[in-house]
Protein backbone atom coordinates (compact mmCIF):
# COMPACT_ATOMS: atom_id res chain seq x y z
CA UNK A 1 0.00 0.00 0.00
CA UNK A 2 1.48 3.34 -1.06
CA UNK A 3 1.08 6.55 0.91
CA UNK A 4 -0.72 8.05 -2.07
CA UNK A 5 -3.30 5.24 -2.06
CA UNK A 6 -3.78 5.53 1.69
CA UNK A 7 -4.42 9.26 1.37
CA UNK A 8 -6.77 8.95 -1.58
CA UNK A 9 -10.51 9.16 -1.06
CA UNK A 10 -12.93 7.71 -3.59
CA UNK A 11 -16.69 7.72 -4.00
CA UNK A 12 -18.54 4.41 -3.59
CA UNK A 13 -21.83 4.79 -5.42
CA UNK A 14 -24.72 2.81 -3.87
CA UNK A 15 -28.18 4.01 -4.87
CA UNK A 16 -31.59 3.30 -3.35
CA UNK A 17 -35.07 3.21 -4.82
CA UNK A 18 -38.60 2.56 -3.63
CA UNK A 19 -42.11 3.96 -3.29
CA UNK A 20 -42.09 7.56 -2.08
CA UNK A 21 -45.50 8.40 -3.51
CA UNK A 22 -48.92 6.75 -3.53
CA UNK A 23 -50.67 4.86 -0.74
CA UNK A 24 -47.51 2.99 0.32
CA UNK A 25 -45.22 6.04 0.14
CA UNK A 26 -44.12 5.63 3.77
CA UNK A 27 -42.13 2.55 2.69
CA UNK A 28 -39.76 4.55 0.53
CA UNK A 29 -39.70 7.59 2.80
CA UNK A 30 -38.61 5.54 5.80
CA UNK A 31 -36.15 3.47 3.77
CA UNK A 32 -34.49 6.61 2.43
CA UNK A 33 -34.16 7.99 5.98
CA UNK A 34 -32.67 4.68 7.17
CA UNK A 35 -30.25 4.61 4.24
CA UNK A 36 -29.16 8.18 4.92
CA UNK A 37 -28.66 7.50 8.63
CA UNK A 38 -26.56 4.39 7.95
CA UNK A 39 -24.47 6.03 5.22
CA UNK A 40 -23.73 9.09 7.34
CA UNK A 41 -22.68 6.88 10.25
CA UNK A 42 -20.41 4.74 8.05
CA UNK A 43 -18.81 7.79 6.44
CA UNK A 44 -18.35 9.59 9.76
CA UNK A 45 -16.56 6.57 11.19
CA UNK A 46 -13.97 6.42 8.42
CA UNK A 47 -15.93 5.15 5.45
CA UNK A 48 -15.09 1.95 3.60
CA UNK A 49 -11.61 0.49 3.20
CA UNK A 50 -10.88 -0.22 -0.46
CA UNK A 51 -8.58 -2.89 -1.88
CA UNK A 52 -5.52 -0.69 -2.36
CA UNK A 53 -5.83 1.04 1.00
CA UNK A 54 -7.75 4.06 -0.26
CA UNK A 55 -10.76 5.30 1.70
CA UNK A 56 -14.19 4.99 0.13
CA UNK A 57 -17.01 7.33 1.12
CA UNK A 58 -20.50 6.15 0.22
CA UNK A 59 -22.60 8.48 -1.90
CA UNK A 60 -26.18 7.72 -2.84
CA UNK A 61 -29.28 8.98 -4.54
CA UNK A 62 -32.73 7.68 -3.64
CA UNK A 63 -35.26 7.38 -6.46
CA UNK A 64 -39.05 7.19 -6.34
CA UNK A 65 -40.36 4.28 -8.43
CA UNK A 66 -43.96 5.03 -7.32
CA UNK A 67 -44.51 1.29 -6.79
CA UNK A 68 -44.72 0.94 -10.59
CA UNK A 69 -42.77 -1.87 -12.26
CA UNK A 70 -41.86 0.12 -15.37
CA UNK A 71 -40.50 2.96 -13.22
CA UNK A 72 -38.38 0.60 -11.13
CA UNK A 73 -36.94 -1.12 -14.21
CA UNK A 74 -36.13 2.24 -15.81
CA UNK A 75 -34.38 3.43 -12.64
CA UNK A 76 -32.22 0.30 -12.46
CA UNK A 77 -31.28 0.49 -16.13
CA UNK A 78 -30.05 4.05 -15.49
CA UNK A 79 -28.09 2.88 -12.45
CA UNK A 80 -26.49 0.10 -14.46
CA UNK A 81 -25.43 2.58 -17.14
CA UNK A 82 -23.56 4.72 -14.60
CA UNK A 83 -21.12 4.33 -11.71
CA UNK A 84 -23.55 2.71 -9.25
CA UNK A 85 -22.14 -0.53 -7.84
CA UNK A 86 -25.40 -1.93 -6.44
CA UNK A 87 -29.03 -0.89 -6.11
CA UNK A 88 -30.84 -1.17 -2.76
CA UNK A 89 -34.60 -1.62 -3.17
CA UNK A 90 -37.39 -1.67 -4.15
CA UNK A 91 -40.35 -1.36 -1.76
CA UNK A 92 -43.00 -3.25 -3.71
CA UNK A 93 -43.05 -6.91 -4.72
CA UNK A 94 -44.92 -6.06 -7.92
CA UNK A 95 -41.84 -4.03 -8.89
CA UNK A 96 -39.29 -6.53 -7.60
CA UNK A 97 -40.57 -9.56 -9.51
CA UNK A 98 -40.43 -8.11 -13.04
CA UNK A 99 -37.24 -6.21 -12.14
CA UNK A 100 -35.44 -9.42 -11.22
CA UNK A 101 -36.63 -10.75 -14.57
CA UNK A 102 -34.47 -8.29 -16.53
CA UNK A 103 -31.32 -9.40 -14.69
CA UNK A 104 -29.04 -12.14 -15.96
CA UNK A 105 -30.52 -15.38 -14.65
CA UNK A 106 -27.31 -17.34 -14.13
CA UNK A 107 -23.93 -15.72 -13.58
CA UNK A 108 -21.52 -16.32 -16.44
CA UNK A 109 -24.17 -17.33 -19.01
CA UNK A 110 -22.86 -15.73 -22.21
CA UNK A 111 -26.15 -16.44 -23.97
CA UNK A 112 -28.12 -14.37 -21.43
CA UNK A 113 -28.05 -10.64 -22.20
CA UNK A 114 -29.78 -9.70 -18.93
CA UNK A 115 -28.31 -6.96 -16.75
CA UNK A 116 -25.25 -8.00 -14.76
CA UNK A 117 -26.08 -5.64 -11.95
CA UNK A 118 -26.64 -6.62 -8.29
CA UNK A 119 -29.86 -5.72 -6.49
CA UNK A 120 -30.18 -5.95 -2.70
CA UNK A 121 -33.86 -5.76 -1.84
CA UNK A 122 -34.66 -4.30 1.54
CA UNK A 123 -38.47 -4.14 1.68
CA UNK A 124 -40.38 -6.24 -0.89
CA UNK A 125 -41.24 -9.48 0.89
CA UNK A 126 -43.25 -11.72 -1.47
CA UNK A 127 -41.90 -15.24 -0.97
CA UNK A 128 -39.29 -16.85 -3.21
CA UNK A 129 -38.38 -13.97 -5.49
CA UNK A 130 -34.58 -14.05 -5.20
CA UNK A 131 -34.44 -17.37 -7.05
CA UNK A 132 -35.31 -15.51 -10.26
CA UNK A 133 -31.76 -14.25 -10.78
CA UNK A 134 -28.32 -14.92 -9.30
CA UNK A 135 -27.82 -11.13 -9.25
CA UNK A 136 -30.71 -10.66 -6.81
CA UNK A 137 -30.48 -10.71 -3.01
CA UNK A 138 -32.91 -9.86 -0.23
CA UNK A 139 -32.73 -8.74 3.37
CA UNK A 140 -36.35 -9.38 4.27
CA UNK A 141 -37.89 -11.88 6.71
CA UNK A 142 -39.41 -15.22 5.76
CA UNK A 143 -43.19 -14.94 5.90
CA UNK A 144 -43.53 -18.70 5.52
CA UNK A 145 -41.61 -19.29 8.73
CA UNK A 146 -43.24 -16.41 10.59
CA UNK A 147 -46.89 -17.26 9.83
CA UNK A 148 -46.39 -21.01 10.23
CA UNK A 149 -45.07 -20.26 13.70
CA UNK A 150 -47.71 -17.63 14.48
CA UNK A 151 -50.74 -19.79 13.67
CA UNK A 152 -49.32 -22.69 15.68
CA UNK A 153 -48.84 -20.34 18.62
CA UNK A 154 -52.36 -18.93 18.28
CA UNK A 155 -53.82 -22.43 18.24
CA UNK A 156 -51.79 -23.48 21.27
CA UNK A 157 -52.64 -20.39 23.32
CA UNK A 158 -56.25 -20.02 22.14
CA UNK A 159 -57.56 -23.54 21.44
CA UNK A 160 -61.13 -22.18 21.48
CA UNK A 161 -60.49 -20.42 18.15
CA UNK A 162 -61.57 -22.73 15.34
CA UNK A 163 -62.24 -20.80 12.14
CA UNK A 164 -60.48 -18.18 10.04
CA UNK A 165 -61.56 -15.83 7.25
CA UNK A 166 -59.39 -13.47 5.22
CA UNK A 167 -59.65 -10.01 3.76
CA UNK A 168 -57.15 -9.69 0.90
CA UNK A 169 -55.71 -6.73 -1.01
CA UNK A 170 -56.23 -8.61 -4.24
CA UNK A 171 -54.24 -6.42 -6.64
CA UNK A 172 -51.09 -6.10 -4.48
CA UNK A 173 -48.51 -8.81 -5.17
CA UNK A 174 -47.27 -9.17 -1.59
CA UNK A 175 -50.77 -9.29 -0.10
CA UNK A 176 -51.94 -11.96 -2.53
CA UNK A 177 -48.87 -14.10 -1.99
CA UNK A 178 -49.04 -13.75 1.78
CA UNK A 179 -52.57 -15.14 1.86
CA UNK A 180 -52.77 -17.62 -1.00
CA UNK A 181 -49.19 -19.00 -0.82
CA UNK A 182 -48.43 -18.62 2.90
CA UNK A 183 -51.25 -18.02 5.38
CA UNK A 184 -53.89 -20.06 3.57
CA UNK A 185 -51.59 -23.05 3.98
CA UNK A 186 -50.21 -22.22 7.44
CA UNK A 187 -53.60 -21.67 9.11
CA UNK A 188 -55.19 -25.06 8.26
CA UNK A 189 -51.89 -26.81 8.99
CA UNK A 190 -52.22 -25.39 12.50
CA UNK A 191 -55.79 -26.68 12.80
CA UNK A 192 -57.96 -23.78 11.60
CA UNK A 193 -60.94 -24.18 9.29
CA UNK A 194 -60.89 -21.62 6.47
CA UNK A 195 -64.29 -20.01 5.93
CA UNK A 196 -63.29 -18.12 2.79
CA UNK A 197 -62.04 -14.68 1.83
CA UNK A 198 -63.24 -11.27 0.72
CA UNK A 199 -61.25 -8.99 -1.57
CA UNK A 200 -60.52 -5.34 -2.32
CA UNK A 201 -57.95 -3.17 -4.09
CA UNK A 202 -54.97 -1.36 -2.58
CA UNK A 203 -56.46 2.10 -3.16
CA UNK A 204 -60.08 1.25 -2.23
CA UNK A 205 -61.81 3.42 0.36
CA UNK A 206 -65.21 1.72 0.71
CA UNK A 207 -65.36 -1.62 2.55
CA UNK A 208 -69.06 -1.90 3.37
CA UNK A 209 -69.66 -5.01 1.25
CA UNK A 210 -66.52 -6.74 2.48
CA UNK A 211 -67.51 -6.19 6.10
CA UNK A 212 -70.97 -7.63 5.41
CA UNK A 213 -69.27 -10.72 4.00
CA UNK A 214 -67.07 -10.99 7.09
CA UNK A 215 -70.15 -10.69 9.30
CA UNK A 216 -71.92 -13.45 7.37
CA UNK A 217 -68.92 -15.77 7.68
CA UNK A 218 -68.68 -15.09 11.44
CA UNK A 219 -65.07 -16.33 11.81
CA UNK A 220 -63.19 -16.60 15.07
CA UNK A 221 -60.05 -15.15 13.45
CA UNK A 222 -59.89 -12.53 10.72
CA UNK A 223 -56.66 -12.29 8.73
CA UNK A 224 -56.42 -8.76 7.33
CA UNK A 225 -53.93 -9.38 4.55
CA UNK A 226 -53.41 -5.80 3.51
CA UNK A 227 -51.16 -2.79 3.91
CA UNK A 228 -51.80 -0.05 6.42
CA UNK A 229 -54.10 2.17 4.35
CA UNK A 230 -56.75 -0.43 3.54
CA UNK A 231 -56.26 -2.31 6.82
CA UNK A 232 -57.40 0.82 8.64
CA UNK A 233 -60.23 1.38 6.18
CA UNK A 234 -61.57 -2.12 6.78
CA UNK A 235 -61.23 -1.99 10.57
CA UNK A 236 -63.00 1.37 10.73
CA UNK A 237 -65.86 -0.02 8.65
CA UNK A 238 -66.07 -3.07 10.93
CA UNK A 239 -66.35 -0.70 13.87
CA UNK A 240 -69.08 1.29 12.11
CA UNK A 241 -71.08 -1.87 11.41
CA UNK A 242 -70.39 -3.24 14.92
CA UNK A 243 -68.74 -6.36 13.50
CA UNK A 244 -66.32 -8.04 15.89
CA UNK A 245 -64.12 -11.12 15.74
CA UNK A 246 -62.23 -12.84 18.53
CA UNK A 247 -58.80 -12.21 16.99
CA UNK A 248 -57.26 -10.08 14.25
CA UNK A 249 -54.09 -11.15 12.39
CA UNK A 250 -52.35 -8.57 10.24
CA UNK A 251 -49.92 -8.50 7.32
CA UNK A 252 -46.23 -8.11 8.16
CA UNK A 253 -46.14 -4.85 6.21
CA UNK A 254 -48.72 -3.35 8.58
CA UNK A 255 -46.49 -3.85 11.63
CA UNK A 256 -45.56 -0.15 11.46
CA UNK A 257 -46.33 3.06 13.32
CA UNK A 258 -48.49 4.30 10.46
CA UNK A 259 -51.06 1.59 11.21
CA UNK A 260 -51.43 2.70 14.81
CA UNK A 261 -51.58 6.36 13.84
CA UNK A 262 -54.22 5.89 11.15
CA UNK A 263 -56.29 3.13 12.74
CA UNK A 264 -56.43 4.32 16.34
CA UNK A 265 -58.46 2.19 18.70
CA UNK A 266 -60.00 0.03 15.95
CA UNK A 267 -56.63 -1.75 15.58
CA UNK A 268 -56.75 -2.96 19.18
CA UNK A 269 -55.55 -6.57 19.37
CA UNK A 270 -54.23 -6.69 15.80
CA UNK A 271 -51.46 -9.33 16.00
CA UNK A 272 -48.60 -9.49 13.50
CA UNK A 273 -45.28 -11.34 13.22
CA UNK A 274 -42.39 -8.96 12.63
CA UNK A 275 -38.62 -9.01 12.30
CA UNK A 276 -38.17 -5.68 14.06
CA UNK A 277 -38.89 -4.19 17.47
CA UNK A 278 -37.03 -1.86 19.81
CA UNK A 279 -35.66 -4.72 21.90
CA UNK A 280 -31.88 -4.48 21.57
CA UNK A 281 -29.41 -1.66 22.15
CA UNK A 282 -28.51 -1.77 18.45
CA UNK A 283 -32.16 -1.39 17.40
CA UNK A 284 -32.74 1.50 19.80
CA UNK A 285 -29.60 3.33 18.69
CA UNK A 286 -30.49 2.85 15.01
CA UNK A 287 -34.02 4.09 15.65
CA UNK A 288 -32.67 7.30 17.19
CA UNK A 289 -30.39 7.89 14.21
CA UNK A 290 -33.16 7.35 11.66
CA UNK A 291 -35.51 9.67 13.57
CA UNK A 292 -33.01 12.50 13.03
CA UNK A 293 -33.71 12.15 9.31
CA UNK A 294 -37.48 12.34 9.80
CA UNK A 295 -37.96 8.61 9.34
CA UNK A 296 -39.21 5.66 11.34
CA UNK A 297 -37.39 2.39 11.79
CA UNK A 298 -39.71 -0.58 11.27
CA UNK A 299 -39.82 -4.07 9.72
CA UNK A 300 -39.05 -2.53 6.31
CA UNK A 301 -36.60 0.31 6.92
CA UNK A 302 -34.64 -1.86 9.37
CA UNK A 303 -33.79 -4.02 6.35
CA UNK A 304 -32.40 -0.96 4.58
CA UNK A 305 -30.31 0.09 7.57
CA UNK A 306 -28.87 -3.41 8.01
CA UNK A 307 -28.16 -3.72 4.27
CA UNK A 308 -25.78 -0.77 4.26
CA UNK A 309 -23.55 -2.32 6.92
CA UNK A 310 -23.69 -5.68 5.17
CA UNK A 311 -22.51 -3.98 1.98
CA UNK A 312 -19.68 -2.20 3.83
CA UNK A 313 -18.46 -5.57 5.06
CA UNK A 314 -18.73 -7.19 1.61
CA UNK A 315 -16.97 -4.30 -0.15
CA UNK A 316 -14.06 -4.47 2.27
CA UNK A 317 -13.76 -8.26 2.19
CA UNK A 318 -14.04 -8.61 -1.59
CA UNK A 319 -11.40 -6.05 -2.54
CA UNK A 320 -13.56 -3.48 -4.29
CA UNK A 321 -11.57 -0.63 -5.87
CA UNK A 322 -14.33 1.92 -6.63
CA UNK A 323 -12.50 3.33 -9.65
CA UNK A 324 -14.16 4.44 -12.90
CA UNK A 325 -12.52 1.57 -14.80
CA UNK A 326 -13.43 -1.13 -12.23
CA UNK A 327 -17.20 -0.58 -12.03
CA UNK A 328 -18.28 -3.90 -13.57
CA UNK A 329 -15.54 -5.85 -11.82
CA UNK A 330 -16.61 -4.27 -8.52
CA UNK A 331 -20.25 -5.20 -9.17
CA UNK A 332 -19.19 -8.79 -9.72
CA UNK A 333 -17.14 -8.78 -6.51
CA UNK A 334 -20.10 -7.45 -4.52
CA UNK A 335 -22.40 -10.05 -6.08
CA UNK A 336 -19.97 -12.84 -5.27
CA UNK A 337 -19.49 -11.55 -1.75
CA UNK A 338 -23.22 -11.41 -1.05
CA UNK A 339 -23.66 -14.89 -2.52
CA UNK A 340 -21.01 -16.32 -0.20
CA UNK A 341 -22.52 -14.99 3.02
CA UNK A 342 -23.93 -17.58 5.41
CA UNK A 343 -24.89 -15.14 8.16
CA UNK A 344 -25.02 -11.38 8.66
CA UNK A 345 -25.46 -9.11 11.64
CA UNK A 346 -28.95 -7.72 12.20
CA UNK A 347 -30.51 -5.26 14.62
CA UNK A 348 -32.22 -8.09 16.53
CA UNK A 349 -29.43 -10.64 16.19
CA UNK A 350 -27.86 -12.96 13.63
CA UNK A 351 -29.54 -13.24 10.23
CA UNK A 352 -29.10 -16.52 8.36
CA UNK A 353 -28.60 -16.49 4.60
CA UNK A 354 -30.05 -19.24 2.38
CA UNK A 355 -28.57 -20.79 -0.74
CA UNK A 356 -31.15 -18.98 -2.88
CA UNK A 357 -30.01 -15.56 -1.59
CA UNK A 358 -32.82 -14.97 0.89
CA UNK A 359 -32.64 -14.03 4.57
CA UNK A 360 -34.04 -15.84 7.59
CA UNK A 361 -34.33 -13.15 10.24
CA UNK A 362 -35.09 -13.29 13.97
CA UNK A 363 -38.75 -12.47 14.61
CA UNK A 364 -41.42 -12.08 17.27
CA UNK A 365 -45.14 -11.39 17.56
CA UNK A 366 -46.50 -7.96 18.38
CA UNK A 367 -50.03 -6.69 18.97
CA UNK A 368 -51.71 -3.29 19.06
CA UNK A 369 -52.51 -2.36 22.65
CA UNK A 370 -53.66 1.15 23.63
CA UNK A 371 -52.30 2.54 20.34
CA UNK A 372 -48.86 1.02 20.92
CA UNK A 373 -47.13 -2.11 19.64
CA UNK A 374 -46.41 -4.52 22.47
CA UNK A 375 -44.52 -7.80 22.34
CA UNK A 376 -46.85 -10.79 22.67
CA UNK A 377 -44.30 -13.56 22.25
CA UNK A 378 -40.54 -13.06 21.92
CA UNK A 379 -39.25 -16.02 19.92
CA UNK A 380 -35.78 -14.54 19.92
CA UNK A 381 -35.42 -14.98 23.67
CA UNK A 382 -37.17 -18.36 23.48
CA UNK A 383 -34.68 -19.66 20.91
CA UNK A 384 -31.72 -18.22 22.79
CA UNK A 385 -32.85 -19.98 25.97
CA UNK A 386 -33.26 -23.24 24.07
CA UNK A 387 -29.71 -23.00 22.76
Amino acid sequence: MTQAAAAEERIVHIDGFGAKSGVVRSLGINSEAAMRAAVDLINSEGGVKLADGATGKIKFEYYDDRCVAEEGISIVRRMAAGPTLIGVGPSCSNVTEPLYGILQKKVGDSKDSGLQFPIFTDVAIKIGLAKISEWSFRNVPSETEMYTSLYKWVKQTHPELKTIYAGVEENFSHSRASWYAVQKEAAPAAGFEIKGETKWLVDDTNFAQQVREIKAAAPDVLAVVAHSFTTCGLLKEMDRQHVKVKMLVGLTSSAIQETLTNCGKVAEGLTIPTSFALLTPAAKAANERVAKYNGTLDIHSAGTYEAMFILKKVIEEQGVMAKPDTVQADREKIRNGLASLKTTDGLLGTIDRTADREAVKPYLYIAAKDSKWVVMHDLIKTKQAAN
